[in-house]
């Protein structure tokens, strides 16, 4: 064991692959337990699970806060779109006052405290640029945008499907004099008033920032450039999401599916009429097929039917103030909102092309089987299920390492010491 300690310390004395702000090698810290990428839910939750059964973990965050992407990049208005059971992560249930649906503050209150009830504390300003594993020393190194290096036996990749803003490429955007910006630096719907807004995007984001900007006296178009499934948030007293599970223990999915579209259409009308074709498979199935989820409605519908919204196809091009769309029409507007989604950034800085997809930065391996790859790496957070499946994930991963943790919690420590200076 001695020998192999020192061969370690010398391998990870010198890295021939960093690229550190300094011309100096990194200092290596070993880290006995697993590394966490990222401290938002997903990242809180596996840390958790692991804390209970006695394993201990590094979070790092490349933000100064804990969900960054909540805190810092979504507007004021948002609220949870499911029920709080659906989104409450493992070992700590919402307050019984917070309401079903809970506001951006009061989730965030949430998982603060649920990082305060778990001692969970990120090293904050930590992006990881590079972590591979070293086949020959059998354990994970990770480099951080801050010169420091960590070697771990155990990687959890939680930085989540929304990583980064996705910001397609327009013709003629360089030409439009007004702003644009994405929904992740939208707040409110203030500083748009009086103004002309084109909104790109018809998920629930773009949905839902359409209606902000009515509420503040805006004048809003939503660019929709494909089919969506637009659902009523509560059907029958209860939610659609909810009913939907329930159902789904008794009926097929595609019974189901026929199931919620015929209530949507009593509820809803035929949103076809305003310009919101449905695609040809069900709401639910689409969401197993391409992790799309469907858009469940908070008014912006009855703003839509009303003309406060108009609905636009895609866009052709942009000159300074104008927008022409595909159909060849032409419209004057003062900004352009951008609710195009976000990617995962694995493939920028994790070198392993077995589990993760370079194309989408996902799981090769749909749920419920991509949380586990080989040597030591697993995710959270990619099971586009929203946070009850990575609540299921953050459970297997724990459960998981925790087996190879009490077989090797004494030679990990003996490691760990020797290789501390």
């Amino acid at each position: 064991m001695d020998d192999y300690l020192r061969e370690i310390q010398g391998k990870t004395a010198h890295d021939p692959h960093s690229t550190t702000k300094t011309s100096s090698s990194p200092r290596w810290v070993f880290v006995p337990g697993p590394i966490i990428v990222g401290a938002g839910p997903s990242g809180l939750a596996a840390a958790a699970c692991l804390k209970v059964r006695g394993v201990p973990s590094t979070v790092l965050e490349r933000s100064n806060c804990i969900a960054s992407l909540w805190q810092l990049k979504t507007y004021d208005r948002l609220r949870l779109h499911l029920p709080k059971q659906f989104c409450e992560l493992p070992l700590m249930p919402f307050p019984e006052n917070f309401p079903t649906y809970p506001t951006k503050q009061q989730f965030v209150e949430y998982l603060e405290a649920y990082a305060e009830k778990f001692d969970i504390t990120p090293v904050f300003g930590e992006a990881v640029e590079r972590a591979e594993f070293d086949e020959s020393l059998g354990f994970w190194r990770v480099r951080s945008s801050e010169g420091r290096g960590y070697v771990c036996r155990w990687l959890v990749v939680a930085t989540g499907e929304n990583a980064e803003a996705v910001v397609p490429e327009i013709e003629g955007r360089r030409e439009f004099l007004g702003p644009i910006l994405h929904t992740s630096l939208y707040k409110s719907g203030e500083v748009f008033r009086g103004k002309r807004v084109l909104v790109v995007g018809c998920g629930n984001s773009g949905m839902e920032v359409c209606l902000d900007l009515c509420n503040h006296n805006a004048t809003p178009s939503l660019v929709v450039r494909e089919t969506v499934h637009v659902l009523p948030r509560e059907m029958l007293g209860k939610s659609t999401f909810g009913l939907s599970m329930w159902l789904l223990k008794w009926l097929p999915l595609g019974l189901v599916d026929r199931l919620l579209l015929i209530v949507s259409r009593l509820l809803l009308g035929n949103t076809a009429r305003l310009g919101l074709d449905r695609p040809q498979v069900g709401p639910l199935q689409l969401k197993n097929l391409s992790g799309k989820t469907p858009v469940l409605d908070v008014g912006t519908l009855a703003k839509i039917k009303s003309g406060d919204i108009k609905v636009c196809p895609g866009i052709r091009r942009l000159t300074h103030d104008t927008a022409e769309f595909v159909n060849g029409r032409k419209e004057n507007f003062d900004a352009i909102i951008l609710a195009t989604g976000y990617k995962s950034n694995v493939p920028s800085w994790l070198k392993e092309r077995d589990m993760f997809s370079e194309e989408d930065g996902l799981p090769r391996r749909p749920f419920p089987n991509g949380w586990k790859g080989e040597s030591g790496l697993y995710a959270v957070g990619f099971t586009k299920r929203g946070l009850l499946g990575a609540s299921i994930d953050a459970k297997r991963i724990a459960e998981d390492i925790e087996q190879c943790w009490k077989a090797k919690a004494k030679h990990l420590t003996s490691f760990a010491s020797a290789l501390s200076p």
